[in-house]
């Protein structure tokens, strides 16, 4: 790796209404890529959809190629266009940091280390031994998808997985849907916990790509098909899992009715506690309640399909 800077970083803090002039001011001045992130830790969990609200300390920050730049010209013209014209102030705070090259989407991987799930499964990095050779063991190498365990609303589905597993007769052989399926996790650890097929389901194609990747790193990518939501076929498989939003979920509730065998179950994350009742009073109707389980604010709800004719 090259130990001289290669990039520079500027960082705007401002609030939320100044966050578009900021944007607008690092793109004019040559960022190649321009990102917002939360100054005081305000979680903006689900918003509203076709919103898409700012923290009320935004942190606004450009990338530029170190080479060529004269960073005294940059800041200077980041604080014109940024000039309050009412007051001729400046209302924003501006830092420059320089950066070295690295591999900025494997840097976190660093950090991951192996985690177990329930009382036998394990999800450990693609290069690292596991801890224990006979256990459960998911070698993962999330890429740029979300899901690597570290989340509780992923650790909540891979503990059903664990427990689904021990109970024997649940993941045996079974047809499983994994709905938003992010870096496969949850599809890889189900095709190794014995199911016959697993469906991983997700809106983003670089999802899919990350969850074949992981699928042949665990030797199971022949019992795994990927596909978008439109490509999903008609089935009625006996498990589905969707770790996904409250509001997706609500929106999916007769869908996945149509693609669960009677009494097949289901299995709900993404969601914080509060959101239990609102998103289950969608589904009941549709599907038999067996269970809540919260961990950290977020939450899985378990049921299986009634009995009663799903919409169509």
């Amino acid at each position: 790796m090259n130990d001289e800077a290669a990039w520079l970083q500027v960082h705007i803090d401002t609030h939320s209404d100044g966050a578009e002039a900021a944007n607008t001011a690092l793109e004019e001045a040559g960022a190649l890529a321009v990102t917002l992130s939360d100054m005081a830790d305000v979680p903006i969990y689900e918003p509203p959809l076709g919103e898409s609200p700012l923290w009320p300390d935004t942190r606004v920050t450009g990338l530029f190629p170190a080479g060529g730049i004269d960073v005294d010209d940059l800041v200077m013209r980041l604080q014109t266009a940024l000039r309050d014209p009412d007051s001729n102030k400046q209302s924003t705070r501006i830092q420059v940091k320089s950066l070295v090259d690295q591999d900025w989407e494997r840097a976190w991987m660093r950090d991951f280390k192996p985690m177990r799930f329930g009382q036998s499964l394990w999800v450990c990095p693609g290069d690292h031994p596991p801890p224990d050779p006979n256990a459960n063991n998911i070698l993962l190498d999330p890429g740029l998808a979300f899901g690597s365990g570290t989340h509780p609303t992923t650790g909540l589905c891979l503990e059903w997985l664990d427990e689904a597993w021990r109970e024997g007769a649940s993941l045996k052989d079974a047809e499983v849907i994994d709905y938003g399926c992010g870096s496969g996790i949850l599809a890889v650890a189900a095709a190794k916990l014995g199911a016959r097929h697993v469906w991983a389901v997700d809106i983003d194609p670089q999802a899919l790509t990350a969850t074949m990747a992981n699928a042949e790193r665990n030797g199971v990518a022949d019992r795994i098909s990927t596909c978008l939501p439109k490509g999903l076929p008609d089935v009625e498989a006996d498990i589905l899992i969707a770790n996904i939003l409250a509001n997706p979920l609500k929106e999916l509730a007769g869908h996945f009715a149509t693609l669960l065998r009677p009494a097949g179950k289901i299995v709900l994350s993404g969601i914080l506690e509060d959101q239990i009742e609102p998103v289950w009073q969608v589904y009941q109707g549709l599907f038999d309640r067996d269970g809540n389980r919260v961990q950290s604010e977020w939450a899985r709800i378990e049921g299986h399909k009634s009995h009663r004719k799903a919409p169509n």
